[in-house]
């Protein structure tokens, strides 16, 4: 489940001769120079190139609550619970979306 996080994060107010002298000592390490700004305008999110592409039909995390008996019975399945639900209720909706009877 993914939440947006509560953590707060603190900028600290760097002074201007703070930031000369840090602008200084980074631009004097041979190993690890500045990256150029025109490098920098043309970088995107690492996940914008790589992963998964998202699924047109991906399932949709709601918030719901069911009878104790119903989530015993499914869970009482073993792994997959949640899957086998999910497959029952399209069912359910495959059917009624024939002309059965609910």
């Amino acid at each position: 489940m993914s939440r947006k996080s509560s953590k707060k994060f603190w900028v600290a107010e760097v002074s201007d001769e703070d930031d000369r002298w840090i602008t200084a000592a980074a631009e004097s390490d041979p190993d690890n120079p500045p990256v150029p700004s025109e490098i920098i305008a043309k970088m995107v999110p690492f996940n914008t190139i790589f992963g998964r592409p998202p699924k047109p039909d991906a399932k949709q995390l709601v918030s719901i609550r069911y009878q104790p008996e119903v989530l015993a019975y499914f869970r009482s399945t073993g792994p997959g619970w949640q899957a086998r639900m999910d497959a029952v209720l399209a069912e359910h909706v495959r059917k009624m979306k024939a002309g059965g009877e609910g």
